[in-house]
């Protein structure tokens, strides 16, 4: 049972999303790691291909959303043959909490990895005191 749902997982991780498009191109899910400490939240989003030309983060109505697109690798005077390996775009999209001050998020891209950084609210560190009654 457990084998089988890790299989899915990963199916479905692999999975091109299912979305109207005006480029005719796969759409990947990017797989992401979230830090979490007491000051911000840092998410780092694998885009094999992407660079900080193709990528882009936007914020709207609370949901961030992640992009890049990857062009296909063109020789000149060559046809491919046979590839391994399929490219195509990424795109993800969270919701966040009014925790996040969204004035202060910050983004770095650097070879196909997107670093984000979103700086918690100074209203969301308020230390509550408990009282014994």
């Amino acid at each position: 049972m457990a084998d089988e749902k890790r299989e899915l997982q990963k199916e479905q991780a692999q999975t091109p999303t299912q979305t109207e498009r005006t480029r005719n191109t796969k759409v990947y899910i990017p797989k992401v790691d979230i830090y979490e400490s007491k000051d911000k939240i840092v998410l780092i989003a694998d885009m094999p291909g992407v660079d900080d030309k193709s990528a882009d983060v936007m914020l709207e109505n609370n949901v961030l959303t992640i992009s890049g697109t990857v062009e296909p690798t063109a020789y000149p005077n060559h046809s491919m043959g046979y590839a391994e390996y399929d490219v195509g775009d990424y795109q993800r999209s969270f919701t966040i909490s009014d925790e996040i001050d969204r004035d202060k998020i910050e983004a770095r891209m650097k070879d196909g990895v997107l670093k984000l950084t979103l700086h918690k609210a100074e209203k969301s560190k308020k230390k509550i005191s408990i009282s014994t009654d």
